[in-house]
């Protein structure tokens, strides 16, 4: 019998222990849980980096902006007219040539002996024409005769311009002056006619065809400013619009414009894609931004606006009940002493006063940056805006947007509304940054 109780006793026991055990290690994760979830629920992000820039009226010069393609406005892919051998090249890559300058010279030995043998038939035929004249005039030749003689000489000074003509079709000439290319052709070359010899290219002056939509079209004129650029948001080209197209392309709905642009250094190449740029008159009070400061998304743009967080209210404090007096206790008298009858209340009174400290000691460190002239606390707030026009790294915002706002310009990855940031102006985004290592 008491070997059975022993049993149940150690059976018990183990129990015990285990349910203790498990159960401390239960609690134990429990705590632990909440622990974590209590620190992060209580730990706020860092506040991010970004840069800003204060939104004001500024003004605005609105234009219409293309892509066009450079052509010279004097150029042509110089061809031979004739057949024959190359004898001589006159010319080299990238030369200025004057107009008319001879630039080939092909093989025009045969030419030049006709032309010789021309030349004095066309003699003889003159002086026939000159002794059937005279013997007519004293009545001894007769008309027939003088009228063979003039139609032979007429006959041979016009082939001796033919032979002329075919003999300067051996040399190719420059029709204007301009600077030429790399020759096609080599010396020694058979050619034939339309082979193209040399490009010839006039690149004191430019000529820029682009294309805009028919929207556009009314806001474009004969003579009107074209800024041209090679990339990179500069456009050191200034020109002028020379012709526009009275038709509009039924397919593309585009209309073609021309623009003139003086090329004196020679940095425009025909055959360039450029940026075009028609500068429209002038606005005043025009809301800009920088583009890096609008972000677009499937519910619209918007921006990240920088505003100071609204100041956290201090926690009330919690009324303490009134104490009275403690009760004089049995077998006391009445007359005992006020001060001993209020020394419990004050003991009890005293642990109420030091629980208050720390809700005195939050509210005084949240009036102390305040207080110091520290900086406030910024945070995020997200507007959404409707954008305008674009031009040379700025958007027009038409709505939206107020002056004296500042918007983050640079430093919206992963930003969110609410969030508290830093701002850090040292980097201007609408610049590159060599021109920012160079101003520093």
């Amino acid at each position: 019998m008491f070997k059975r109780i022993l049993r149940i006793f150690l059976i018990v026991l183990v129990l015990a222990v285990l349910i203790v055990v498990v159960g401390g290690i239960v609690g134990f994760n429990f705590l632990r849980d909440n622990g974590i979830k209590q620190y992060f629920a209580s730990m706020k992000p860092p506040a991010a980096t970004v840069s800003t820039t204060i939104a004001k009226p500024s003004s605005w010069t609105p234009g219409v902006e293309a892509i066009g393609t450079v052509k010279a406005v004097r150029g042509v892919d110089l061809t031979v007219e004739t057949t024959g051998i190359v004898k001589d090249i006159l010319f080299h890559a990238n030369q200025k040539v004057a107009a008319n300058a001879i630039l080939l010279q092909l093989d025009d030995a045969v030419e030049r002996a006709d032309l010789d043998a021309q030349k004095a038939q066309a003699a003889l035929d003159q002086t026939s024409l000159a002794r059937a004249i005279e013997l007519t005039k004293r009545g001894v030749g007769s008309d027939s005769t003088l009228d063979t003689a003039r139609a032979a000489a007429s006959a041979s000074a016009s082939q001796v311009t033919k032979l002329q003509a075919v003999l300067e079709q051996k040399q190719l000439t420059a029709p204007f002056g301009g600077t030429v290319g790399i020759p096609k052709i080599d010396i020694g070359q058979y050619l034939a006619p339309g082979t193209a010899v040399v490009t010839l290219q006039d690149l004191d002056t430019m000529r820029v065809d682009f294309s805009v939509p028919e929207q556009q079209l009314p806001l474009l004129e004969i003579g009107q400013t074209v800024r041209l650029g090679l990339g990179g948001g500069d456009m050191p080209f200034a020109g002028a619009i020379r012709g526009i197209d009275p038709k509009i392309d039924a397919t593309s709905r585009l209309v073609n414009i021309r623009a003139e642009v003086a090329n004196p250094d020679g940095k425009l190449t025909p055959g360039q894609f450029v940026q075009v740029r028609v500068e429209l008159p002038e606005e005043q009070n025009v809301l800009t931004l920088p583009q890096t400061a609008l972000t677009t998304s499937l519910y619209g743009d918007y921006i990240f606006v920088v505003q100071p967080a609204k100041p956290a209210n201090a926690p009330a404090q919690t009324a303490q009940p009134e104490e009275k007096p403690a009760a004089p206790a049995a077998g006391k008298s009445a007359d005992t002493k006020p001060a001993d009858a209020m020394k419990p209340a004050a003991d009890a009174v005293k642990p109420a006063a030091d629980a208050a400290k720390p809700a005195d000691k939050a509210a005084a460190d949240a009036d102390k940056p305040a207080a110091e002239g520290e900086k406030p606390v910024l945070v995020l707030s997200q507007v959404f805006v409707k954008p305008g026009r674009r031009n040379e790294g700025m958007v027009e915002i038409i709505e939206g947007l107020k002056a004296g706002d500042e918007v983050v310009t640079a430093g919206q990855n992963r930003l969110f509304n609410g969030m508290s940031v830093a701002v850090d102006n040292t980097i201007d985004p609408t610049k590159s940054a060599n021109k920012q290592a160079g101003q520093q």
